[in-house]
């Protein structure tokens, strides 16, 4: 199933059970506020690791500087 057949099911769930399905995914994200700073070595080292294997797996695509600055500027 796919969020296209999933959100409109999800959807007809009374206003309850919505929000604590919004919790409960809300909850299974990765903080993406969270700082790099904010980490002891083994997790920023671990995320690091993370990210490379994004990478070289193609399922991210890096951003170059002048990307990256494009995109802040909007």
């Amino acid at each position: 199933m796919n969020v296209d057949e999933l959100a409109p099911e999800a959807l007809k769930l009374p206003i309850r059970e919505r929000a604590i399905l919004a919790a409960f995914l809300w909850e299974s994200l990765d903080d993406p506020y969270a700082k790099v700073e904010d980490l002891d070595d083994e997790e920023a080292l671990a995320l690091a690791e993370k990210r490379d294997e994004e990478i070289e797996s193609g399922a991210v695509k890096p951003l170059t500087h002048a990307e990256l600055m494009s995109r802040l500027r909007k």
